[in-house]
């Protein structure tokens, strides 16, 4: 049980990671700095945020709380990102960071107390706190992608008009496992 959790979340993790991903393909470096308003975070500003609580809350996941001291969550939400490259770069290097602590947990550790915060968690529920924090930002990073596209966006997921299809195709294939991410991202 405890395997198959790790698996199953590992897999909704990269589904979310491939989502900004598809976003970031969609867009210009321009758009990638966007703001609606003064107030509103940009697509960079929200990976800035996603690098910063990542490297947090992995970065000796085992054995330290969640917030790290020097971590400055206040600068996250700056314009501190200037190029795509660089956006990337953090992007990858927070996800990289998650992974490698995902890898690092097994049967023999589940069952360690995490800290975030000084409040203690299960590795279930430190898990997913953060499967749910990044999936709430990254759906941020899709609403503004698709508001900047317009009618130019390509479909993440099922496109609008065509459940109908995506429906008969897969019943057409009969039971089988999987996981409903890779169907997705075909």
């Amino acid at each position: 049980m405890k395997t198959e959790y790790l698996n199953s979340v590992k897999k909704q993790f990269e589904y979310y990671k491939y989502l900004g991903e598809k976003t970031f393909d969609q867009l210009n470096e321009k758009d990638l700095f966007w703001q609606y308003n003064e107030e509103s975070n940009s697509i960079a500003i929200t990976v800035n945020h996603l690098w910063g609580n990542m490297k947090s809350r992995w970065t000796d996941f085992l054995t330290s709380d969640g917030e790290k001291e020097w971590r400055n969550r206040d600068l996250e939400f700056e314009a501190v990102i200037k190029t795509r490259a660089e956006l990337i770069e953090k992007w990858n290097d927070g996800w990289r960071c998650l992974f490698d602590a995902l890898d690092a947990v097994n049967p023999d550790n589940f069952e360690t107390k995490i800290y975030i915060r000084n409040q203690e968690h299960s590795i279930l529920e430190a898990i997913n706190r953060q499967l749910a924090h990044y999936s709430y930002h990254i759906g941020q990073i899709v609403y503004v992608g698709r508001m900047i596209k317009g009618n130019k966006w390509k479909s993440l997921s099922i496109p609008k008009g065509k459940s109908s299809e995506f429906n008969q195709e897969k019943f057409s294939k009969g039971k089988h496992k999987g996981h409903f991410s890779d169907d997705l991202k075909k």
